[in-house]
């Protein structure tokens, strides 16, 4: 059986339908986890998140399974005068490299931006796209994609526009912690950890509580190690 799947699509802007590849729920076995959650698999061939973003190859645009469906007034035209006015068929319909997967992020970012979708959607484009780079050691494309995803995630939790998402509030603090603190600001990322176990009788998501906790131990060890 083919590691991937085809999956039909019915464009947002376009309404045409198209063809995007997806890896078969069977074969996504992650090896390890890092403490932000990425996922790394025995092989690239079945990284889910080279398939994230599904590109139109009709018009261009580009979209995560996040989007909504809603375009806020003048966007559609501003998509249709900036992707699909410029646009040039190229199909990432097949099995993708690397690179193509770059590419559809950037391609999503850049339709998100102008479809004015949720922080909470954008973030989870930057934040997948710093993981895709971390992949490949590509550390200076990491960080910058990282601070970019946390400057959404930060505004998604002040806007509330999380709400009705997967994204629960206490996963969204952890992770708006965890990211300062690889971006080197414990004293920001203190903060968030300390929401997070603070809400520790309030919630069914202990593993991230803990990890709260974990991650908030870590920062006091080295800052006692660093003494």
């Amino acid at each position: 059986m083919d590691i991937l799947y085809d999956r039909t699509v019915t464009c947002l802007v376009c309404k045409q339908t198209y063809t995007t590849k997806k890896v078969r729920s069977r074969f996504i076995r992650p090896i390890q986890h890092d403490t932000d959650f990425c996922s790394y698999y025995a092989s690239e061939e079945a990284n889910p998140l080279l398939y994230y973003v599904h590109v139109c190859p009709h018009c261009g645009f580009a979209a995560t399974e996040e989007f909504s469906t809603y375009f806020p007034p003048q966007t559609l035209e501003a998509i249709q005068q900036n992707i699909c006015a410029n646009w040039r068929g190229k199909n990432y319909g097949g099995a993708r490299t690397f690179a193509e997967a770059i590419d559809t992020y950037k391609l999503g970012i850049y339709s998100a931006t102008l479809k004015k979708e949720k922080h909470i959607a954008l973030a989870g484009l930057y934040m997948r796209l710093a993981w895709l780079y971390r992949s490949k050691q590509q550390h200076e494309e990491e960080q910058r994609f990282m601070r970019l995803a946390l400057e959404q995630y930060s505004a998604s939790y002040e806007a509330d526009d999380f709400v009705h998402t997967h994204m629960s509030e206490v996963r969204l603090l952890y992770l708006i912690g965890e990211l300062y603190r690889r971006l080197g600001k414990e004293k920001q990322a203190i903060i968030y950890f300390s929401r997070v176990i603070a809400r520790k009788k309030e919630t069914i998501e202990q593993g991230i509580v803990n990890m709260a906790y974990d991650r908030w131990q870590e920062i006091r060890e080295e800052k006692k190690g660093a003494q």
